[in-house]
């Protein structure tokens, strides 16, 4: 870390903003972290903020992308290996494997995995409308090709469950990993025994059994709503009082 005296190089300074973004980002997400916040974590004044990036927006946009693209880059090279060596024999495991193989890989050293798969984490599950379109307009050529694989692997499923249940798998997986403490989870999902073919088969086995679930039937629905039947559903918080005049 460069002292009061030093003089970073433009590059530098940049580099350092980032990072502190990142922390940040991570730790309380987009719309809690400020400014201030990142100029002090950074050992910078705001305007080399505004000189390098413009805005908080802009700045989170590089943040993403720099992490990221070289993701999206890896997944959409393993479907193609996937898809030219199998051709319509390709599977929802290898379409989960395409997806999660590159973030586990994305680092050797266990600590630095374990805060990227945070990272990742936090960029899906993230409420911010600024970060939520960046990645659907950055990424939506990736989501496209990995949502008609999905299709393709699951043909009798309609396309608004799939999605549906695509939305559902990858945003709770996603809430696990933002939460932290990713290599704590591992050990506990392999059983202390980690090995990247066991850790994808686990998660493979639970994400398949939601997508491939038969779709209920009306005679589902109808006894599944006869259960409320059965249940007293009076408001459990008692209701508010209205003010004495």
């Amino acid at each position: 870390m460069a002292t009061s005296g030093t003089k970073l190089s433009p590059q530098a300074t940049k580099a350092r903003i980032i990072d502190a973004a990142e922390e940040l980002f991570v730790s309380s997400g987009f719309d809690a972290m400020s400014m201030r916040q990142i100029t002090a974590s950074a050992g910078v004044n705001l305007a080399a903020v505004n000189y390098h990036f413009g805005s908080k927006d802009a700045l989170i946009q590089v943040v993403l992308a720099r992490r990221l693209d070289p993701l999206n880059d890896a997944r959409v090279a393993m479907l193609d290996q996937f898809e030219t060596k199998l051709g319509d024999q390709v599977t929802c495991e290898h379409l989960l494997t395409a997806m999660f193989l590159p973030a586990l890989r994305m680092f050797d050293d266990a600590v630095a995995s374990g805060r990227y798969l945070q990272f990742v984490g936090r960029a899906y599950t993230d409420p911010s409308n600024v970060v939520r379109d960046f990645l659907n307009e950055r990424y939506i050529n990736t989501l496209g090709r990995f949502f008609m694989a999905f299709q393709r692997a699951l043909p009798d499923l309609p396309r608004d469950d799939l999605g549906f249940r695509l939305h559902f798998a990858m945003g709770a997986l996603a809430g696990v990993l933002a939460g932290g403490n990713t290599q704590r989870l591992i050990r506990d999902f392999t059983q202390g025994e980690y090995q990247e073919t066991l850790l994808l088969l686990r998660l493979a086995s639970l994400l398949v059994a939601a997508l491939r679930a038969p779709l209920p039937s009306p005679d589902d629905v109808d006894a599944f709503g006869k259960t409320f039947g059965l249940l007293d559903l009076q408001p459990t918080v008692p209701r508010a009082q209205p003010a004495q005049a």
